[in-house]
């Protein structure tokens, strides 16, 4: 699935009557890591978090929990070159 392409998966996400600032929180202790973790609790629910997760990969947003990742996953992630989204039964992610 391309960037370009349209993403009509984004209508069938779990986030998308959650408020945004949950999914972009400010800071990296207390209230913020209660924030990645409630975000990656609707993502874990979320029927499209693997098509989330690779737009994620594809067009690198610096921040925000995407296809239930943070910013460090995802780096490491990449750093990998090929990664598992989670809840997809382990299934590599195409990052071509």
């Amino acid at each position: 699935m391309g960037t370009r392409a349209p993403m009509e998966w984004l209508r069938h996400a779990a986030c998308v009557d959650e408020d945004p600032e949950l999914f972009f929180p400010v800071g990296t202790s207390g209230p913020a890591l209660r924030d990645v973790a409630a975000a990656k609790r609707v993502c874990a629910r979320c029927p499209v978090s693997a098509p989330c997760l690779t737009l994620a990969l594809e067009t690198v947003p610096t921040s925000g929990v995407w296809g239930g990742t943070c910013e460090d996953e995802r780096d490491a992630l990449l750093r990998a070159g090929r990664g598992s989204a989670p809840g997809n039964g382990g299934s590599a992610v195409d990052l071509s």
